[in-house]
């Protein structure tokens, strides 16, 4: 069976890592997998090496100074629409809304649900629902979503995560203690961790304000948000939380995307994961800092509770949030932090695999 997974960027973001992670399991089952995306920004690969089992194909995207953000989407859905043979899959399996209108017949994981105001992008999001030929979402909660928009009753197929990966960072071999005292060395003080960077959906001001409270009792400590590789422009809002940082005397560590390779120590060295989200659709970077024992403090997201129940502490106000990032450094739960490391370790990609090679193989089924 020929397979193409489809996603719109090469960088770090949450559907691209589950893209890369689905189909390399895909292909470890004897799959025929091949990863399709723009190379945006002069991108010739993705932002971490490939298992060689998997084909990689990146159309050509040259950025257009001064495009704005509609024209950009239109512009991506005619060039991936267009740059790619459809016909030679069995399979066409696209990540998000740019993926499902430029390819046909396709299968479409809907990770969560976007709000457009532009008519022309509200549309490309209404098409990126309706037309797909069958639909999954990596959580009940965005299923719930979909089916009372829209009368679709998706399969629901958790997110993978690499939690050995993540756990080994946060061992006692000589490697990982190095990597993790690199981090130390490098930020000069324990840290609140917050990935995704500074976008509205990850609640970014709300975590600056709870992290202003929490100071009192943790002064030492320092506001770290790493990513944020992003199609919108959120320049706007990220002068509002520069401001904000400026009245709160708050001074966080902005840095940008990190290297794939860097990233699980610096999970791993942190004292606490923060994800405020007003958003999400499974949450993936909680699952990584639980895989590498770190406590995580998240927003009161449907769901977050229906993924992650007891494992992480919650906050739905900058108090209650502060609250909890203090509790989670200054009174550690070992128990908490052994049965999220339990739940990570069963978000195994084999069995996310699994599901979906169930869900194509019935598909292709019923064509032949």
């Amino acid at each position: 069976m020929k397979v193409a997974l489809v996603t719109y960027s090469t960088r770090p973001r949450g559907g691209v890592v589950h893209t890369l992670g689905l189909a390399e399991a895909l292909a470890a089952q004897g799959l025929d997998v091949t990863v399709v995306s723009l190379g945006r920004h002069g991108d010739g690969a993705f932002f971490r090496a490939v298992d060689p089992q998997v084909a990689v194909q990146l159309v050509p995207f040259p950025d257009v100074e001064g495009e704005d953000v509609g024209d950009r989407i239109i512009r991506s859905i005619r060039a991936l629409g267009c740059g790619v043979d459809w016909a030679a899959f069995d399979v066409v399996h696209a990540q998000d809304c740019i993926s499902a209108n430029a390819a046909p017949r396709c299968i479409r994981t809907v990770h969560h649900l976007d709000r457009f105001t532009t008519p022309a992008l509200a549309a490309c999001h209404e098409r990126a629902i309706v037309e797909p030929i069958a639909h999954i979402c990596v959580s009940k909660a965005v299923a719930a979503e979909v089916r009372s928009g829209w009368g679709i009753d998706p399969l629901v197929i958790p997110n993978g995560v690499a939690a050995e990966r993540f756990a080994a960072a946060a061992d006692a071999s000589p490697s990982s203690v190095a990597a993790r005292a690199r981090w130390r060395a490098r930020i000069e003080a324990p840290w609140v961790l917050a990935v995704g960077g500074i976008e509205p959906r990850k609640g970014t001001l709300e975590l600056v304000e709870a992290f202003a409270v929490a100071r009192s009792e943790l002064p030492s400590h320092r506001l770290v948000v790493a990513g944020g590789e992003t199609l919108f422009d959120y320049r706007p809002y990220r002068a509002e939380v520069e401001d904000r940082c400026a009245a709160l005397g708050v001074e966080p560590l902005v840095l940008g995307p990190v290297p794939d390779a860097d990233l699980p120590a610096l999970f791993a060295a942190s004292d606490v994961l923060a994800m405020p989200s007003t958003k999400e659709g499974f949450g993936l970077a909680a699952m990584e800092a639980l895989a590498a024992g770190v406590p995580v403090v998240l927003s009161e997201l449907p769901v977050f509770a229906e993924v992650f129940g007891s494992t992480v502490r919650y906050g739905s106000s900058p108090a209650t949030l502060a609250e909890a990032l203090v509790d989670a450094v200054q009174c550690p739960d070992p128990d908490q932090v052994q049965r999220g490391r339990h739940l990570a370790a069963r978000h195994t990609w084999l069995l996310a695999a699994d599901a979906h090679l169930a869900l194509y193989e019935s598909l292709v089924g019923s064509r032949s």
